[in-house]
């Protein structure tokens, strides 16, 4: 919910957001379920004494399921009201919302110390309960506190002094809003513009659209394209109805080059003085907020600013206790975890630090099978081996190797309940292939197990890396102009897609060894069906660890129908039909 003070008339809010520097302050008020928040917010936005300020209130839901929002309205605030029972005191809640309202980079906090009707006014009660909320933010480095005795329900200390707390001195809320010096200084930050929409130059001059950032721009001034670094000028800055002479944080504003450069939306156009990072890999703060666990290694979406880009947590640092602040070890994170880890990326990008500028430096993560936003993160530096690492162009490449070996690569991916029948038909297939004289390679799950994988068990996170590591010496063999044949249970989705994005168009061909658990568990060859069903292994496929079969396979094998010949046969007539098949 959205509470809009001071702002009476549309054109005032245009106003506030225009490109003049901004006056408006936006706040976050975050607390408990039942600490009174709406009540509050009710009475500070109807009090009979103006304001001397516009603000912005932004009220997010107090239960720990909703941390998600409370993130999001903290990301774009500049103080934040945090609520509090005095009948209650700091609750688990408290700490949580402060550890996120640090890391989003929020310095200034107006403790409310509600509901003091309910301690008849004790001062020693408030006393107690400022001095360790107090404490505890300091240990985030939140030393702007200001801490405040109310009584939403009848009015105390929130727009007019309190008779019922003379021992209080200090300001009412609607005054600490009023005084408290939070300028953001966007406006004197580098320039960084995230390019959202970019006009053809076949139109006129090259136009990039986009929402500024940090920064301002003027018509002369000199710019980079990031991260190509590609230099340019501005020429023009246009809206939908003028031109400006100066630009800053806003509505959407269109830049004019005076160069023809290549500019993607996605880009960053920033200053030439301060240019953002380059990187692709960094140390960042995670808060997760999604009721499925975080896997490492899995992939994932990440979208930072107006670009989006494939993501894996290649490690995770620790998880942080917000009761105690202490940082322990964790292989996976649940809802609500907040976190320190290492991200990779697919390619380089443009950013910054958080702390420094929050609009090239806040992220989302999101699941790439279900599209939901699954986690924020704030950018704290870029990993140094990233930066010292260049790709070396060799000359003989995959073309050549496949031309020599006359044939096309592939990878056939074969996934399957455990005894369905996947190693055999691997097997069967690579006899065909090296009878026709073609060069082919088995990657067998088991027998990976016994050295590249060896180190890995079976919960859900060493699944997700058995799968990146097959995946990775797959696209090398790939490479090298052989047709693989990848033989392992694979369960999710997520990671066979990750396997598929890894490979060039058309390489990839996932093939359902397709049969019934009743089948797998009737067969049990290894006897490992039995000793699940007895739970002498755990994290078993099919038995207490799910598996997600694909839904659209380009080779469906029904082994509890035909034979091994059959199903052999029937992946040779598919890479027959691939080679014949005429170009579209």
């Amino acid at each position: 919910m959205v509470n809009q003070r001071g702002l009476s008339r549309p054109d005032a809010l245009e106003a506030e957001s225009s490109n003049a520097p901004e006056n408006g302050l936006r706040v976050i008020t975050c607390g408990g379920a039942d600490d009174g928040k709406s009540t509050l917010i009710g009475r500070l936005l109807s009090g009979s004494r103006p304001g001397k300020r516009s603000f912005i209130v932004a009220d997010t839901p107090g239960d720990e399921q909703y941390t998600r929002d409370m993130a999001t309205g903290a990301s774009a605030a500049s103080l934040a009201i945090v609520l509090i029972d005095a009948s209650k005191g700091v609750m688990p809640q408290t700490r949580r919302h402060t550890t996120i309202l640090s890391l989003l980079g929020i310095r200034h906090v107006i403790l409310a110390i509600n509901k003091m009707d309910l301690v008849s006014w004790s001062r020693t009660v408030y006393d107690g309960t400022a001095g360790i909320y107090s404490a505890f933010a300091k240990q985030l480095d939140v030393t702007n506190v200001t801490c405040i005795p109310v009584s939403a329900v009848t009015g105390d200390n929130v727009t007019e002094p309190s008779t019922a707390m003379a021992w209080y001195q200090g300001p009412t809320l609607l005054q600490a809003l009023d005084s408290t010096d939070v300028a953001t200084g966007r406006e004197s930050m580098p320039f960084r513009m995230p390019v959202q929409r970019v006009k053809s130059p076949d139109a006129g001059p090259r136009g990039c659209t986009g929402m500024i950032g940090s920064g301002l721009v003027r018509p002369g001034d000199p710019v980079l394209v990031c991260p190509t670094g590609k230099p340019s000028t501005v020429s023009r800055i246009v809206t939908a109805d003028r031109d400006l002479t100066c630009a800053g944080p806003g509505p959407a504003v269109t830049l004019t080059l005076a160069d023809d450069i290549d500019v993607s939306p996605g880009d960053v156009i920033a200053s030439t003085t301060h240019p953002p990072g380059r990187s692709d890999q960094f140390a960042c703060h995670l808060i997760w907020m999604h009721e499925k666990a975080l896997l490492p290694k899995r992939s994932y979406l990440l979208k930072i600013g107006t670009d989006a880009v494939g993501a894996q947590i290649t490690a995770l640092k620790y998880k942080l206790n917000v009761e105690s602040l202490e940082r322990m070890a964790a292989k996976t994170l649940e809802s609500n975890d907040i976190a320190y880890c290492n991200i990779s990326l697919d390619r380089q990008i443009a950013f910054d630090p958080y702390r420094e500028i929050r609009a090239t430096g806040g992220f989302m993560l999101i699941d790439r099978y279900t599209h939901a936003t699954v986690g924020v993160g704030m950018i704290d530096f870029a990993l140094r081996r990233a930066s010292n690492l260049t790709r070396h162009q060799l000359t003989v490449d995959k073309p050549a190797r496949s031309a020599q070996k006359n044939q096309e690569a592939c990878v056939l991916w074969l996934t399957g309940l455990s005894g369905a029948g996947k190693s055999t038909t691997a097997n069967a297939v690579e006899q065909r292939l090296h009878a026709l004289g073609r060069h082919s390679y088995v990657l067998d799950g088991d027998n990976l197990r016994h050295g590249l994988t060896r180190d890995l068990g079976f919960i859900p996170a060493d699944r997700v890396e058995n799968v990146r590591r097959i995946a990775e010496v797959a696209k090398l063999f790939v490479d090298a102009g052989l047709i693989v044949l990848v033989s392992v249970i694979s369960p999710f989705r997520d990671e066979r897609e990750m396997a598929r994005r890894m490979m060039e168009e058309g390489e990839f061909i996932e093939v359902f060894v397709d049969a019934p658990l009743e089948v797998c568990e009737r067969r049990d060859p290894k006897g490992l069906y039995r000793k699940a069903r007895a739970g002498e292994i755990k994290n078993f496929t099919g038995i207490d660890s799910p598996y997600e079969p694909p839904e659209r396979p380009d080779i469906v094998l029904k082994t509890g129908e035909r034979s091994v010949d059959e199903l052999a046969d029937q992946v040779i007539a598919y890479l027959r039909s691939r080679v014949d098949s005429p170009e579209p």
